[in-house]
């Protein structure tokens, strides 16, 4: 018997608002969309692509409305060709908005407070936000949400063009607390989702630090804290959990590891702005 590989996860929380994009990836050749409802502690499935979704190169809306994701579509058989920037609304992927790319080394969009954005195009969207191209940075999302390169991080190497040759470390303070959360790199994983479950090709290492003690969370392949404080996880076996600021107590569980390719037309909601 075949053993399944649990799915790869990586979460894009909403500034503004309690909601949290899920982009899975398993089987290989499939991505799928969900939204984390964090208020109301449920988790609603969305899309399913044949393609590739990279997670690190989209992005959410402050408000929690609408996704920017990157795609990588083989044999996608319309104008915008097989590697697209797509604009949806979670956690759907019916395109609002779509442009072509010049292939997997470009890095996507992020959305911005300002309107607007480097394409003209953009101008014209009836977004609440603008959307900037994104430079390419480790951990540009987490940058984006407050996370802050610690010292003792190699500096980058000007030859580095796509920030790639080091081990970077993050930390982000608990929201009204004391715990700080922290990732770092630790090497190359050997492409998109290589070995150890890496995203967009970097292995990563999470850990919980507080005044007297460091604990490595070995189980964890995306962290983040919510704006209450409290700890969201995605685990190496496929969970989706809201734990306390210790990392110890469970508030909510969900098992996205038996989720298989189901696709479904979107609601008619999803192809309106």
């Amino acid at each position: 018997m075949s053993r399944v590989s649990p799915p790869r996860i990586y979460c894009i929380p909403a500034s503004d608002a309690p909601v949290v994009a899920v982009l899975r990836r398993g089987p290989t050749e499939w991505a799928h969309v969900g939204r984390w409802d964090l208020e109301n502690r449920r988790y609603e499935p969305g899309a399913w692509l044949h393609g590739r979704i990279f997670p690190r190169r989209s992005d959410l809306s402050p408000d929690g409305r609408h996704l920017c994701t990157f795609v990588h579509q083989p044999g996608a058989d319309w104008e915008h060709g097989e590697t697209y920037i797509l604009l949806s609304r979670l956690p759907w992927l019916t395109a609002l908005h779509a442009s072509r790319t010049d292939g997997t080394w470009t890095r996507g969009w992020h959305f911005t407070a300002e309107r607007g954005g480097d394409d003209p195009e953009l101008a014209e969207l009836p977004l609440r936000y603008g959307l900037r191209v994104t430079r390419p940075i480790q951990f540009a999302t987490e940058r984006r949400r407050g996370w802050e390169e610690t010292e003792d991080s190699p500096p980058r190497d000007a030859a580095d063009t796509w920030d790639e040759r080091r081990n970077v470390r993050l930390r982000k303070r608990q929201p009204g607390g004391d715990h700080v959360l922290c990732v770092e790199s630790v090497g190359q994983a050997g492409g998109e989702f290589g070995k150890g479950q890496a995203i967009d090709g970097l292995r990563l290492r999470y850990s919980l630090e507080d005044a007297d003690d460091i604990a490595l969370l070995d189980d964890v392949q995306w962290a983040d804290w919510d704006r209450e404080g409290r700890l969201l996880v995605a685990t190496r076996d496929g969970r989706l959990q809201i734990r306390g600021a210790d990392a110890r107590s469970i508030a909510f569980e969900e098992n996205l590891s038996g989720l298989k390719p189901d696709p479904a037309p979107a609601p008619d909601w999803a192809g309106e702005w």
